[in-house]
């Protein structure tokens, strides 16, 4: 007998809670600990599907860092950027940053995971490529629209200043509990969380300011 594929609808309803559990487990437990049949248990499926749906474990893995990565970028593409002055868009870039690594420190974990791999299953990935460059290209824009404003005098390249923006917000999740042991703050407290986001801002519009 054939086995019958489900229907398109409830296709991607099962492929996308699959993919909703699958990152919690990947983020919790990394790619070799996660287990494929931890996965299907909570959703009351099986592991065949999610082979059917994935082809396998690093399939599936894949999926969900392809998954995260469109969603910043997605949500980026929603700041209206254009609209504000080069000074206030870059800042507006800087708190969204700082705000989505802060409340999804799940994505913090898996990029931290691709990491120990050596971003072996980034590179699988024409997608994620794609994906990545939306943000290159809006940071390039607030910086032609700065310097021709005569705003910003610093010379950098946008992936520089991508990372300039994201090292510290990132940090600030992935080294919350060591950091905050070794120096008794609390990182999840909302007064220092404004001011390091104020800090990070002031630095980064600091430094293109001053040429």
């Amino acid at each position: 007998m054939t086995e019958i594929s489900p229907r398109k609808p409830d296709a991607e309803k099962t492929r996308q809670n699959i993919l909703a559990v699958a990152r919690r487990e990947f983020a919790e437990h990394g790619l070799s600990g996660a287990r494929v049949d931890a996965i299907a248990g909570q959703i009351n499926t099986t592991k065949r599907m999610i082979y059917y749906y994935f082809g396998s474990k690093e399939g599936l893995y894949l999926a969900v860092l392809e998954q995260v990565y469109g969603g910043i970028r997605a949500l980026e593409q929603t700041l209206d950027l254009d609209r504000l002055s080069p000074v206030d868009a870059l800042r507006r870039m800087i708190d969204f940053t700082f705000d989505y690594h802060d409340a999804n420190p799940d994505f913090v974990r898996l990029v931290s995971v691709e990491n120990i791999h050596h971003g072996a299953h980034l590179r699988q990935s024409e997608t994620l490529r794609n994906l990545n460059s939306t943000v290159i290209a809006s940071l390039a824009k607030i910086l032609e629209r700065g310097r021709e404003a005569g705003q910003f005098h610093t010379e950098i390249d946008p992936v520089d200043l991508h990372m300039m923006i994201s090292a510290p917000c990132f940090y600030r999740v992935s080294n919350r509990y060591t950091f905050g042991t070794l120096f008794a703050r609390d990182l999840n407290d909302p007064v220092l969380r404004e001011r390091h986001k104020r800090m990070i801002a002031d630095t980064i519009v600091g430094y293109l300011k001053a040429g």
